[in-house]
């Protein structure tokens, strides 16, 4: 665990009002830790930082000695999940997110470190997705995973619990970047959710136990997760979304996008279909995602196909649904089958997973990938 006095200094760097990331990596960089850029004068943290930046870790903040205390109790917490904070200089500091631009100084970590070491995809996405959706990134992640990609996101509801429920299905698991500190759970219905990943997967933040669920963060905590991983598959998204905001970081990283297309009459499509256009790659199953990044698939020496249909793929009224959200009359006229014919066989297809109802009495084909 680590030093009591040496988490207060990197918590009087970190939290120190006015400081800030960049400034904190100037000082570190220039003076080699936290202790040494408290201990320099004014004077000479003024030389790399502004004087507002350089004067305020002269004071100690009157609540650092809360705030240390606050993250012993929860790293001494009698925990079956190990616990840690993860410092740029530790071994078990993802070497990914150190090729980034911004990497966090400092993380907080509970479930299986050695997560942060392993080969990673981002799976990302709406927090209100159509049922085709969530299914395509509850199977791809499971897939992914399954060929040795841990499967990143960030514990929203919708894609990103999609997501993570694929990666800890397979051998790679899964860890979730949230925007609080590791003491709460946002949002609470991805509670449960949450205390699987931290036994079977990770969960890490870069923010201090007690911290509570901020708007600015989540948007900051998209750094971490596009950083983390090779790649970031969009699978839907609204034009302006959080998702696109990871595809954009993961891109400027020079790291892989991967989108998912769907109907051109849905919303949650179109901005999968507008990263498309931007150039990010096209894929219709996990295996086009590993074949990019040059990885083997080794979900059929698992015994599962890489690729799969649903097992009633020749049902006339599958080939009547197509695979855009659609009417009973709609249906009705596709078919010349009766309403209550229509009703009688969708209901089992919708039993069987095949098919999904939707708000507005609509109805849609769920293809297994």
């Amino acid at each position: 665990m680590i030093d009591p006095d040496e988490l207060g200094a990197w918590l009087r760097l970190l939290e120190t009002p006015g400081v800030g990331r960049e400034s904190a990596r100037k000082l570190l960089a220039a003076f080699g830790s936290p202790h040494a850029v408290i201990a320099a004068s004014t004077a000479a943290r003024r030389d790399l930082v502004g004087s507002i930046q350089a004067g305020a870790l002269a004071t100690e903040p009157e609540p650092l000695g809360a705030l240390v205390a606050m993250t012993l109790d929860w790293l001494r917490a009698d925990a079956v999940e190990p616990r840690a904070v993860i410092t740029l200089g530790d071994p078990r500091y993802p070497r990914a997110l150190l090729e980034g631009a911004d990497p966090p100084l400092l993380l907080y970590a509970q479930g299986r470190f050695e997560l942060l070491q392993i080969d990673a995809i981002a799976v990302v996405g709406s927090r209100n997705p159509t049922p085709q959706g969530a299914d395509n990134a509850r199977a791809f992640s499971s897939h992914l995973s399954d060929a040795g990609l841990t499967v990143v996101s960030g514990l929203a509801l919708g894609i990103d619990a999609a997501a993570h429920t694929g990666g800890l299905e397979g051998t790679a698991s899964s860890v979730a970047v949230v925007g609080t500190g590791l003491d709460r759970v946002y949002p609470r219905r991805n509670l449960r959710l949450a205390h699987r990943l931290a036994e079977r997967g990770l969960i890490i933040s870069e923010y201090a136990p007690g911290t509570p669920a901020l708007p600015p963060n989540f948007p900051m905590r998209n750094r971490i997760i596009a950083g983390l991983a090779r790649g970031t598959l969009v699978v839907e998204a609204a034009l302006k979304s959080g998702s696109l905001i990871t595809a954009r970081l993961a891109n400027e990283a020079g790291r892989e996008v991967f989108a998912i297309p769907g109907s051109i009459h849905s919303p949650q499509s179109r901005g999968c279909h507008a990263l498309i256009k931007q150039g990010a790659k096209l894929v219709e199953t996990a295996r086009d995602i590993l074949e990019e990044l040059h990885l083997p698939s080794t979900a059929a020496a698992r015994g599962r196909p890489a690729d799969t249909t649903a097992t009633s793929a020749d049902d006339p009224l599958l080939t009547a649904l197509g695979f855009d959200p659609v009417t009973l009359d709609a249906l009705a006229a596709r078919t010349g089958w009766s309403a209550a014919e229509l009703n009688s066989r969708l209901l089992g297809l919708e039993l069987d997973g095949h098919v999904a109802r939707l708000p507005g009495q609509l109805f849609q084909r769920v293809a297994r990938r």
